[in-house]
Protein backbone atom coordinates (compact mmCIF):
# COMPACT_ATOMS: atom_id res chain seq x y z
CA UNK A 1 0.00 0.00 0.00
CA UNK A 2 1.50 3.27 -0.57
CA UNK A 3 2.35 6.16 1.58
CA UNK A 4 2.38 8.78 -0.22
CA UNK A 5 -1.25 10.86 -0.25
CA UNK A 6 -0.94 11.39 -4.22
CA UNK A 7 -0.18 8.18 -4.68
CA UNK A 8 -3.13 7.26 -3.21
CA UNK A 9 -5.55 9.34 -5.07
CA UNK A 10 -4.37 7.92 -8.03
CA UNK A 11 -4.59 4.00 -7.15
CA UNK A 12 -8.67 5.68 -6.12
CA UNK A 13 -8.78 7.44 -9.47
CA UNK A 14 -7.40 4.26 -11.65
CA UNK A 15 -9.53 1.55 -9.90
CA UNK A 16 -12.49 4.01 -11.04
CA UNK A 17 -11.46 4.44 -14.25
CA UNK A 18 -10.79 0.28 -14.49
CA UNK A 19 -14.35 -0.47 -13.29
CA UNK A 20 -15.67 2.23 -15.87
CA UNK A 21 -13.40 0.36 -18.96
CA UNK A 22 -14.61 -2.78 -17.82
CA UNK A 23 -18.43 -2.14 -18.28
CA UNK A 24 -17.36 -0.20 -21.57
CA UNK A 25 -15.25 -3.40 -23.05
CA UNK A 26 -18.10 -5.79 -22.03
CA UNK A 27 -20.69 -3.80 -24.03
CA UNK A 28 -18.68 -3.48 -27.21
CA UNK A 29 -18.08 -6.98 -27.17
CA UNK A 30 -21.59 -7.45 -26.57
CA UNK A 31 -22.26 -4.75 -29.51
CA UNK A 32 -20.15 -6.51 -32.00
CA UNK A 33 -20.99 -9.96 -31.45
CA UNK A 34 -24.92 -9.30 -31.66
CA UNK A 35 -23.48 -7.18 -35.08
CA UNK A 36 -21.23 -10.10 -36.39
CA UNK A 37 -24.39 -12.61 -35.94
CA UNK A 38 -26.68 -10.65 -37.41
CA UNK A 39 -24.89 -9.73 -40.64
CA UNK A 40 -24.08 -13.61 -40.59
CA UNK A 41 -27.34 -14.79 -40.18
CA UNK A 42 -28.70 -12.08 -42.82
CA UNK A 43 -31.21 -10.42 -40.06
CA UNK A 44 -32.99 -7.04 -41.70
CA UNK A 45 -31.62 -5.40 -38.58
CA UNK A 46 -28.43 -6.40 -39.13
CA UNK A 47 -27.47 -2.71 -40.90
CA UNK A 48 -28.44 -1.04 -37.94
CA UNK A 49 -26.99 -3.07 -35.44
CA UNK A 50 -23.33 -2.80 -37.02
CA UNK A 51 -24.06 1.02 -37.40
CA UNK A 52 -24.89 0.57 -33.52
CA UNK A 53 -21.64 -1.16 -32.72
CA UNK A 54 -19.49 0.72 -35.04
CA UNK A 55 -20.58 3.92 -32.94
CA UNK A 56 -19.62 2.21 -29.97
CA UNK A 57 -16.30 1.65 -31.27
CA UNK A 58 -15.32 4.95 -32.35
CA UNK A 59 -16.41 6.25 -28.91
CA UNK A 60 -14.69 4.02 -26.96
CA UNK A 61 -11.32 4.79 -29.21
CA UNK A 62 -11.89 8.42 -28.30
CA UNK A 63 -12.33 8.09 -24.87
CA UNK A 64 -8.94 5.74 -24.70
CA UNK A 65 -10.78 2.34 -23.48
CA UNK A 66 -9.26 1.02 -26.45
CA UNK A 67 -6.66 2.04 -28.96
CA UNK A 68 -7.75 4.26 -31.56
CA UNK A 69 -6.08 2.46 -34.02
CA UNK A 70 -7.87 -0.81 -32.61
CA UNK A 71 -11.29 1.00 -32.80
CA UNK A 72 -11.14 1.19 -36.37
CA UNK A 73 -9.42 -2.04 -37.14
CA UNK A 74 -12.38 -3.27 -35.60
CA UNK A 75 -14.84 -1.18 -37.16
CA UNK A 76 -13.11 -2.15 -40.80
CA UNK A 77 -13.38 -5.62 -39.89
CA UNK A 78 -17.07 -5.22 -39.11
CA UNK A 79 -17.63 -3.50 -42.54
CA UNK A 80 -15.74 -6.11 -44.51
CA UNK A 81 -18.29 -8.87 -43.17
CA UNK A 82 -21.72 -6.48 -44.05
CA UNK A 83 -20.68 -5.72 -47.21
CA UNK A 84 -21.13 -8.74 -49.91
CA UNK A 85 -18.08 -7.98 -51.89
Amino acid sequence: MANIRSQKKRNRQNEKRRVRNKSVRTELKTRVKNAREAVVAGDESAPELVRVAQKRLDKAGAEGVIHKNAAARRASRLMKRKSPA
